[in-house]
């Protein structure tokens, strides 16, 4: 048997399988490829999988299809009042348009980076320069990356890529316009603290002088139901008094001469002028009180 023969087979398949190889390409799950023909785009719509080619003739261009960040420099932009502002935001973008992308930018993400850097500070110069510095630093940012995404993907269209987000990660003020700033802020909150401790002093006079009001009417009534309560009780006193006298009135006599006595000799005195017939001394000279 010939060895040259047998060693053609070989050759051959290995030729066959070489071709093969060459004729075919792999889309990975995170890619988009799309395929060329002399330069000229044949196709760009490619699932995930094995796809086959013209040797030499087509050529192959993968990119990465995943979300990727685009991190930019600071900016200085414009608001309305003509300050300056420094933004710090970042990107999240895909290719959404694989031959749109290819057309646009050449396959070169560098060059993909750099326009779509462009459009972002563009529609951030917009957005800032038709609002105010207290605005775009705490009031309506959330309202601002709405709008500048929305605004920043129709514009990335162009480039053949989708924006997911557009965030601001820190806003600056240059050091000329960061006192002016603080300044007017201080004295608005000093001016809200007026306000507030003037509101509040007023509602304490009124609080003030409803208490006030209230203890008068409260002591007022009071006053008044101890008075008829003390009348009440002196009308009661002095008709059990009447009734006792009525029953006997000796008795009731004799018991208001010795209070007299009691009240004039726990004075301590020792001297006392008065006529001994006086009806004072009415009980000291008679057991009976009688004349």
């Amino acid at each position: 048997m010939n060895p040259n023969k047998a060693v053609i087979p070989l050759i051959a398949l290995l030729l066959a399988g070489f071709g093969l190889y060459a004729a075919t390409f792999y889309v990975h799950q995170w890619e988009v490829a799309l395929k060329l023909r002399l330069g000229e785009i044949v196709s760009s719509d490619y699932q995930p999988g094995i796809h086959f080619l013209v040797p030499v003739l087509n050529e192959v261009r993968k990119f990465d299809g995943r979300i990727q960040g685009l991190d930019t420099k600071p900016e200085r932009f414009l608001t309305i009042e003509k300050k300056d502002v420094l933004v710090d935001s970042y990107v999240k973008w895909r290719i959404s348009n694989v031959a749109q992308y290819f057309r646009a930018t050449g396959g070169n993400a560098a060059r993909a980076e750099r326009l779509l850097s462009e459009r972002i500070n563009t529609r951030l110069r917009d957005e800032f320069g038709r609002r105010t510095i207290q605005e775009v630093v705490s009031g309506e940012r959330g309202e601002i990356m709405q709008a500048l995404t929305k605004a920043a993907d129709e514009q990335a269209a162009e480039l053949g890529i989708e924006i997911i987000d557009v965030r601001v990660k820190k806003i600056d003020l240059p050091g000329e316009v960061s006192e002016s700033v603080y300044d007017r802020m201080r004295a608005e909150r000093e001016r809200v603290a007026r306000d507030l401790r003037a509101k509040g002093a007023e509602a304490a006079e009124r609080i003030r002088a409803d208490a006030d009001r209230q203890q008068t009417e409260i002591l007022a009534t009071a006053y008044r139901e101890s008075e008829v309560t003390r009348g009440e009780g002196d009308a009661k006193a002095a008709e059990i008094y009447a009734g006792a006298f009525q029953k006997n009135a000796e008795f009731y006599s004799f018991w208001r001469s010795l209070g007299a006595y009691r009240a004039v000799f726990e004075r301590g005195g020792d001297l006392m002028v008065l006529d001994p017939a006086s009806e004072f001394f009415r009980y000291l000279s008679s057991p009976t009180g009688k004349r």
